[in-house]
């Protein structure tokens, strides 16, 4: 398990040990500078300003500021409000089949940023994937600066989320618990946030409502929720914090002192960033297990109440351990369940050798089929073995990614996971119909038996009750399947195979093998009828060379001219038809 502490003052030194925060809140000051005379003019509405700073060696820097300056007496009930993600179209890519929650965004930070959507169109037309990009504001500018970024994000392919930043100060809380959740399904996404939030500022916690400060269940979707990586700092230090719930407790600490203060004017300020990250930069957090309290009774719990007491709550009435405790219990629990995310876009990686393997397929029409020109692939000529070694490569890059995979996607909490199972659907599908005849192939090449109870791989298991778990839509097929469907189906010839031969030995087989050899032939012979008649099965396996055939004309002699069944019928009248 990582440690809370060591993660949560880690990443604080090493973001405030960069120019990151020194460079973004300078762009937010020279903005700020630049419209001065707005930013104090407090009887003027509300509006959002942005510009663009070019750095040549770090690449560019877009700051938002709202005018005026937005303070705790600026803040009136009304800017409470939200807005619903039925009522706006610009973020309807946050919804997923998997989070059924109503998503709701901060009117007032929407309501900016739509006024500036023309104009913030056109960047984002600007930007490509490869440039260094910081996204910065303050207060309300850090909001629209959120959604812009959020907006660019959905716009870009995976590998270009890793150039943006968007560091924001002082900014209120964005959107909902639906808002939250959605974010929570895009990691990559969310930890592109980063919210920088001094203990003496009122405005990040306006927004928590009376409901809020007075339960610890956020389920109510009218409840603001935090996401991304909140950066808190105060006298005592600074400390990152990354978990929502353990997020909103400090933000509730630190917007109750506001409330509870005799004198209102210090909560009427606008916070000067820019002093608290010059203090902070050389500020040590080093404290020694003797300054511990009894109650704290792990590594974690310690490291977490060292963590809360660099923040500068500890300084209020507040029982320090038991927030401790708390939070270091659902960081627990939040370890055991955080698993290495699957990343789609590793799919195109694959397309290259599932194009090989169909073009292997095509090429076997010729001969005995795809399943039997591999399993004869050691009696062939020296190019036709080179073709094979090439195709043994892509099936072992192809097993070895869906193996991966599988186990990637199991191990991802239930709901996530049943997202990410449905859009792997066709594309594992397809892999396992194609790519399991071969592993089936070589498991009897050895001479080994019952491949389905004794050798097949749990991840073709796993692949199979995706499908069947999905209920997907049955259909009556009208001509043969080009895969066979079922990805086991060489097995049972095979094992029908194995069984006609005890048939043959006759008195050298036991009478009990002979009797159970009869009985896994009729289930054959009906499996096999099952599959044609629903035109499962692909016409290559009536190639006169497959398999399938090999065994079709050792087990009519064995039955005899007077034996007649479904199958017996059809293979005297209907399969060429079929093929």
């Amino acid at each position: 398990m990582v440690s809370l502490y060591n993660t949560g003052l880690e990443l604080a030194n090493l973001l405030l040990g960069s120019d990151l925060l020194n460079q973004s809140w300078e762009a937010i000051s020279k903005l700020q500078k630049q419209n001065l005379t707005l930013l104090e003019d407090p009887s003027l509405p509300f509006s959002v300003k942005n510009q663009i700073y070019e750095s040549p060696s770090k690449g560019s820097i877009i700051a938002f500021v709202s005018s005026p300056n937005c303070a705790v007496n600026h803040l009136q009930e009304e800017f409470r409000e939200l807005i619903s993600s039925d009522q706006i179209t610009s973020f309807d890519f946050l919804r997923t089949r998997s989070n059924t929650s109503s998503i709701s965004i901060h009117k007032a930070a929407f309501a900016l940023f739509a006024s500036l959507e023309n104009e913030l169109s056109l960047l984002k037309q600007q930007f490509t994937s490869s440039q260094p990009l910081i996204v910065t504001g303050h207060s309300l500018g850090g909001s629209v600066a959120s959604l812009f970024t959020l907006w660019l994000l959905e716009s870009l392919p995976s590998y270009g989320v890793q150039h943006i930043l968007c560091i924001t100060f002082g900014s209120p809380l964005l959107g909902n618990n639906g808002f939250q959740k959605a974010m929570s399904e895009h990691p990559m996404w969310s930890s592109c946030f980063l919210h920088v939030v001094s203990d003496k500022d009122p405005v990040p916690g306006f927004l928590i409502s009376d409901h809020n400060a007075s339960a610890a269940t956020l389920t109510t979707p009218t409840w603001y929720m935090p996401f991304g990586t909140y950066l808190f700092g105060s006298e005592s230090g600074f400390s990152c914090f990354e978990e929502p719930q353990s997020i909103l407790e400090l933000l509730m600490i630190m917007s109750s002192r506001c409330a509870e203060s005799e004198n209102l004017n210090n909560c009427s300020q606008v916070i000067d960033y820019g002093h608290i990250l010059e203090q902070l930069k050389n500020k040590a957090i080093c404290r020694g297990i003797s300054e511990l309290p009894d109650t704290i009774s792990n590594p974690l719990q310690a490291g977490t109440y060292l963590l809360l007491e660099a923040t500068g709550v500890g300084k209020e009435n507040v029982n320090l351990s038991y927030l401790a405790m708390n939070i270091a219990k659902r960081a627990e629990v939040q370890a055991k369940h955080k698993q290495k995310l699957f990343d789609p876009s590793k799919i195109s990686k694959t397309k290259k050798s599932m194009s090989y393997l169909e073009w292997y397929m095509k090429n076997s029409l010729e001969e005995a089929g795809y399943y039997d020109k591999y399993k004869t692939r050691r009696s062939r000529s020296r190019d036709e073995i080179a073709s094979t070694e090439d195709l043994i490569k892509h099936h072992r890059t192809l097993k070895l990614f869906w193996k991966r995979t599988v186990t990637e996607v199991e191990n991802l909490p239930w709901k996530e996971g049943r997202t990410r199972r449905k859009r792997l659907l066709y594309a594992a599908t397809n892999y396992r119909r194609m790519v399991e005849p071969l592993d089936i192939a070589e498991y009897y090449g050895r001479g080994k038996r019952d491949y389905v109870l004794h050798g097949r791989s749990e991840h073709y298991k796993l692949l199979e009750k995706w499908l069947t778990g999905e209920n997907t839509q049955t259909y009556q097929r009208s001509q043969a399947s080009s895969l066979t469907v079922d990805s086991c189906f060489w097995a049972y010839v095979e094992e029908a195979m194995i069984s006609c031969q005890v048939l043959k030995d006759g008195q050298s087989s036991s009478p009990q093998d002979q009797e159970s050899a009869r009985e896994n032939l009729i289930k054959f012979e009906q499996y096999v009828m099952d599959m044609v008649n629903n035109f499962l099965v692909s016409p290559e396996i009536f190639l006169s060379q497959s398999s399938f055939m090999l065994w079709w004309n050792e087990y009519s002699k064995v039955v005899g001219n007077s034996y007649t069944s479904p199958l017996t019928n059809f293979m005297n009248d209907g399969f060429r038809r079929y093929a």
